[in-house]
């Protein structure tokens, strides 16, 4: 009679785990909804900043040509302590994390004898190539499918490497820049510029939301949700997904295009290379947010990029 009742005690005792399983489940989801919900709504308060995918996604232009035409740009951030002569007259460049291979191009058509651009992109290959066709750089320009942290090019190969907007992205940090080292000339120089984390933008989601320091406030879960809400009918929804998102081992998806890079952690990496520092500078959002750019606390969600110029 006894082992009848715990038994019977031990059949409700597993029934109620698999209802409370059961509820969390469920609230788990309604959560999810609730707050997916709630971070679409706050978006359409914000306007989209312009992007190159929307841009191409409108016919306006390609991702390519929007980089070339925004190439200068990437190169102002160190023109305090370089020159355009410095950087590419008759030097052989590789730009890491090229994309498109516009900003690859615009190197190209600085005087640089050759300029190699790397990404791990195969899409990109075609569009940079007939870039170039376009704007007779094709003998200065090769486009390169492989991982930065693993470069395909003997030692002491480079003049000048450009990391622009790329520190964030790769999934080795260190490993890449341990690879720059090895692969430029001595008195070689990688220059080095990225948008830290916390930037009002930081979570690289612009394209569908406009809505800044969006990743403060909601976690990945719920903004790979929105995301994936917000750009799945769009006519390159799917390859947007698929170029931001992934699984881990265990399932679970993740934002896998970031590393979510800091300007702590780089200070934490930096010093385990072989480099010198000939120049560092944090810029901050906006003259106005000086302050804040320069508070330990608050640098990160104030400083616009971080800027360095290392030499071997």
């Amino acid at each position: 009679m006894n082992v009848g009742n715990n038994r019977l005690k031990d059949v409700d005792y597993t029934d109620n785990i698999a209802r409370k399983s059961s509820y969390n489940t469920i609230e788990r989801g309604i959560s999810m909804k609730l707050k997916t919900t709630l971070c679409k709504s706050l978006n359409k308060i914000f306007p989209l900043p312009i992007h190159p995918f929307n841009l191409q996604n409108e016919g306006v232009k390609t991702y390519a040509e929007w980089q070339y035409e925004k190439g200068q740009d990437t190169l102002k951030f160190y023109l305090e302590k370089a020159t355009i002569e410095e950087m590419f007259q008759d030097k052989v460049v590789l730009d890491i994390g090229c994309g498109a291979g516009g900003k690859t191009l615009h190197y190209a058509s600085q005087g640089a004898k050759k300029v190699y651009g790397i990404d791990v992109v195969a899409k990109y290959e075609a569009e940079a190539n007939d870039l170039a066709e376009k704007k007779g750089l094709k003998d200065k320009f090769q486009f390169i499918l492989g991982d930065a942290a693993n470069l395909p090019f003997p030692d002491n190969t480079f003049d000048t490497i450009i990391m622009n907007d790329a520190m964030e992205h790769v999934d080795k940090p260190l490993e890449v820049l341990n690879e720059c080292y090895r692969v430029l000339k001595k008195d070689g120089r990688l220059y080095v510029n990225f948008p830290p984390y916390h930037h009002p933008f930081g979570a690289h989601l612009s394209d569908a939301i406009g809505f800044p320091w969006v990743h403060l406030f909601f976690d990945d879960k719920t903004l790979i949700a929105t995301y994936k809400d917000l750009v799945r009918d769009l006519p390159d929804g799917d390859n947007r997904i698929d170029f931001r998102i992934a699984k881990d081992e265990k399932g679970e998806e993740y934002f896998s295009y970031i590393n979510k890079m800091t300007i702590k952690r780089f200070h934490t990496i930096l010093p385990q290379t072989k480099y010198k520092v000939r120049h560092y500078k944090e810029v901050p959002l906006r003259n106005l947010f000086k302050p804040l750019a320069k508070a330990p606390i608050m640098k990160e969600g104030f400083v616009k990029m971080v800027v360095a110029i290392l030499e071997k």
